[in-house]
């Protein structure tokens, strides 16, 4: 949803001065917070919701005024709404965020104030663990023989895009916006993550053996502008035809149906902390702006834990 287009939507069920500040806020996340446009869109989404939602409660176009009036019953009313339409909690949560990021921009700017706001309390998430592989899985994942020995170009790409992010821990999106130019050039990549920061994650020699095969058959390997990982036309490689490619892998050399892009991410975290990582460092490479996510991390097998303890309790390792 492109940002004139939202606001030119918006703009036909709410107030003139509603219209304006909301303008004001795209402009602020797109400039100042330096968003994604992949997050902006969801913001659009979130917000354009709600506000349908106040302005059929009220039954008129709401205005700033309406929006400082609103009681914390209105708000719990609009989440009951988007749970009756089997919006699931995660992305409820997610929804809620965005409105109280709206409603602070606001506060912050001295144009209203809503204490209500900051009583809502989002919906309880489920912590799920994401199924990643055992080491031997991993490591059979890179065998040559999967991917045709990787001697064309669509085998060799899979196995270095598979490769990478298991080796670095990256997610499949920015994987897939890496640039031939990105490359690295000091043994270290520099990944531009969530909220466009970048965090420095250590390359491996077997990454970069398979990108060096795989660029032997890269078609426009000499543009620093081009895309690193392309379909068969030369453009930037999908995640949906990324995908397609492990599902393939999954059911041709019995791999578990858990086997994912994100999956290849949390082995690489999972594998880093049976070997004695800490969470920080693992929280840095990941590129997590909170510990909490990270710690998501250390539900695994308590057996696994007690290898870790062993391994690094200074008691464990004298006894």
């Amino acid at each position: 949803m492109a940002t004139s287009s939202f606001i030119k939507d918006v703009s036909e069920i709410i107030a003139a001065d509603l219209s304006n500040r909301l303008a004001q806020w795209d402009t602020f996340l797109r400039v100042e917070k330096n968003m994604s446009p992949h997050t902006i869109r969801a913001y659009h989404i979130d917000i354009q919701h709600f506000l349908s939602f106040i302005a059929n409660h009220l039954g008129k176009a709401p205005s700033l005024n309406d929006l400082a009036d609103l009681r914390l019953t209105e708000f719990r009313s609009w989440l009951a709404q988007k749970a009756r339409e089997d919006v699931s909690a995660r992305s409820r949560g997610r929804s809620l965020s965005t409105i109280k990021s709206f409603m602070n921009y606001l506060d912050k700017q001295g144009i209203l104030h809503n204490p209500a706001i900051s009583l809502l309390k989002g919906p309880k998430i489920a912590r799920t663990l994401p199924k990643g592989l055992s080491q031997e899985k991993a490591l059979e994942l890179m065998r040559l023989d999967i991917y045709a020995n990787g001697q064309d170009f669509t085998s060799s790409r899979d196995r270095a895009l598979f490769i990478l992010l298991y080796g670095c821990g990256l997610r499949i999106s920015e994987a897939l916006n890496l640039r031939i130019g990105e490359l690295p050039q000091d043994g270290f990549w520099r990944i531009m993550g969530k909220g466009r920061k970048e965090r420095i994650v250590p390359s491996l020699p077997i990454i970069n053996d398979a990108l060096s095969t795989y660029l032997e058959y890269h078609p426009i390997r000499d543009d620093r502008e081009a895309y690193l990982f392309i379909g068969v036309k030369g453009k930037q490689l999908n995640q949906g035809m990324a995908q397609k490619a492990l599902r393939d892998i999954r059911h041709s050399y019995n791999f578990p149906e858990t086997l994912t892009p994100h999956a290849l991410r949390h082995s690489y975290a999972t594998h880093l902390l049976s070997e004695g990582a800490n969470l920080r460092e693992i929280q840095e490479l990941l590129g997590h702006a909170s510990l909490s996510t990270t710690q998501i991390y250390t539900d695994v097998d308590p057996t696994l834990m007690l290898e870790i303890h062993k391994k690094a309790h200074p008691r464990a390792k004298s006894e």
